[in-house]
């Protein structure tokens, strides 16, 4: 979709990369929100990490001086909630990859954490991971349990001197182990998260913006929903590799500091006479 930027209403914003890097908050984040509130657009927070509950980054985001509620936030962990309730009714017990935030998170929606009985295995991002869970998980998969990932990620930005290992890679290793076999992959680029914030606000697809750093979930969910989707530079896709994409996003700037200058000229041009 082509960029459009004087029909926006409602910009949905990934996190990490985009937002912030790590722990620390790009100086444009702030003024772009407050100039977001000033021209009447919305925002929703957006993410695939579930290392953290939303109650998490909530406290996460006031710490980086941004006020917040868990309402402004959606993450693949809900989306798998969705999903399993959706699709999986009968599941209750999940053999769970996650931390224990994430396990609270799904436990407050009713699931239980069991590797004795469980009904389905899901996967996420855990930075608890232990080698024994890995492989009872895999074996639970043998079994012919539904497997379903929270979100494709192979890793996870970060300002430190390392790499982090995310659910995609985390399942490629569970796939790897079990005979190829392929999880129900949830969280983006999965469109039906965008539709949910259309339904949410009364919105029309052209009227939400997707702002992300990553082709093949942020921009993918886009061009999927049929939204604008906004590459920022500030994470991880290049310039280079943006424009070898098919489609390209539909707009590409340097962070969410040049979209927001961007939206309010074309705002400003729309009203003129």
């Amino acid at each position: 979709m082509k960029a459009d930027l004087s029909r926006i209403r409602h910009v949905v914003l990934d996190m990490d990369g985009t937002i912030y890097r790590g722990s620390r908050l790009f100086e444009c984040t702030r003024p772009f929100l407050d100039r977001m509130t000033r021209l009447g657009i919305g925002h929703t927070f957006l993410t695939n990490n579930t290392s953290r509950s939303k109650s998490d980054y909530v406290q996460k985001l006031r710490g980086m001086g941004i006020e917040a509620a868990e309402d402004d936030l959606y993450t693949s962990a809900d989306s798998t909630i969705q999903y399993l309730r959706e699709n999986l009714p009968h599941v209750r017990r999940l053999a769970l990859l996650g931390t224990p935030s994430l396990c609270r998170q799904f436990e407050q929606e009713g699931f239980l954490v069991d590797w004795d009985a469980p009904h389905a295995v899901v996967a996420g991002f855990d930075t608890t991971l232990t080698y024994d869970r890995l492989c009872r998980a895999a074996w639970w998969i043998t079994q012919g349990l539904p497997f379903l990932a929270t979100h494709p990620d192979l890793v996870c930005p970060t300002d430190q001197p390392t790499v982090l290992v995310d659910c995609g890679a985390i399942c490629a290793c569970l796939s790897a182990a079990t005979g190829g076999r392929q999880p129900v992959v949830l969280g983006k680029p999965d469109p039906a998260i965008l539709r949910g914030v259309c339904r949410k606000h009364g919105l029309r697809i052209e009227e939400i913006a997707m702002i992300g750093d990553r082709l093949y979930t942020d921009i993918a969910m886009a061009h999927r929903a049929g939204a604008l989707g906004v590459l920022v530079l500030t994470g991880e896709a290049t310039r280079e590799q943006a424009l070898q994409m098919t489609p390209p996003p539909g707009l590409i700037v340097e962070d969410i500091g040049e979209l927001g200058e961007r939206i309010e000229a074309a705002i400003r041009q729309e009203a003129k006479p």
